[in-house]
């Protein structure tokens, strides 16, 4: 069973706290494992049960998702500020690890790595690579705004599918687990997203625009595996192609935007990159 954690953090003159998972042992190699913009810790539930076998598996809420702190100001949710944030809690473990980040979780994840004496040993990158075309951007941008709240959750899960169709073939049970962990009781007794709804405000402040990383790729060392879903609209065979001149690249069947590393082949992957 996960045991439930937080730390704090120090930003904007207050604390806020930084919730997380850890599955397995404490004194296993840890791997940290970080979500999408709107996403939570959970979406790695299934990844994090079947690699405690072997590794300490953290999966944190980044500020303002899940668990974590609301933050007082919608422009502090920024990637910088989640780079921050996910630095103490390396602190809290002192230790190299190795580091997942799908989508968001791996823009922050080569901020990190591309950094004077980081911790980063190895790094999984889940469909998501130094470019990020402006149309694939706005697709997400569109849904993370619109912010619906539902009467149950049956309704509940029949947005998520919609919604998070690309992650991929998913059993019933893992969809319902999904649905049941991207919603939050509101005080009229409907369920809303589990997400600040003002972690969109910033997205939205400025025009939309490509984004480059090339840099900070530039300057990461680590082996990396890259896993694209084939049918991606944001990691794109052109980046792929050009990412694996130094990564490795696995290409996940049946999956878009991003893959949920929810099953065996892909673990499978995973695990090996891990113990290499």
């Amino acid at each position: 069973m996960p045991r439930h954690r937080e730390i704090p953090y120090f930003i904007a003159n207050s604390f806020q706290r930084l919730a997380f998972r850890a599955f397995g042992d404490p004194h296993a190699p840890p791997v940290l494992c970080v979500h999408g913009l709107s996403r939570n810790g959970h979406d790695f539930d299934v990844l994090a049960e079947a690699l405690s076998d072997e590794f300490y598996v953290i999966c944190p809420d980044l500020p303002g998702r899940g668990a974590s702190s609301w933050l007082p100001d919608a422009a502090l949710y920024q990637p910088m500020v989640y780079v921050a944030a996910l630095s103490h809690l390396l602190a809290f473990l002192d230790r190299e690890v190795c580091w997942i980040g799908t989508s968001l979780g791996g823009i922050c994840g080569m901020v990190v790595a591309a950094a004077g004496g980081n911790p980063v040993r190895r790094m999984v990158l889940n469909d998501i690579g130094p470019h990020v075309p402006k149309a694939a951007f706005e697709r997400i941008v569109a849904y993370v705004g619109a912010m619906p709240d539902f009467g149950d959750l049956e309704e509940a899960e029949a947005y998520v599918r919609r919604v998070h169709g690309p992650f991929g073939r998913l059993s019933d049970a893992q969809w319902r687990h999904m649905a049941q962990t991207s919603v939050r009781p509101m005080p009229n007794g409907r369920l809303a997203l589990h997400y600040d709804p003002k972690l969109i405000e910033p997205l939205v402040s400025q025009p939309i625009r490509d984004t480059d990383m090339w840099p900070y790729w530039d300057r990461i060392t680590c082996p990396m595996l890259v896993l694209r879903g084939v049918e991606s609209d944001l990691l794109t065979t052109e980046t792929a192609a050009r990412m694996a001149v130094k990564a490795r690249v696995h290409e996940v069947e049946g999956a878009g935007h991003a893959p949920a590393i929810m099953d065996a082949p892909t673990i499978a992957v995973v695990r090996q990159f891990l113990q290499g």
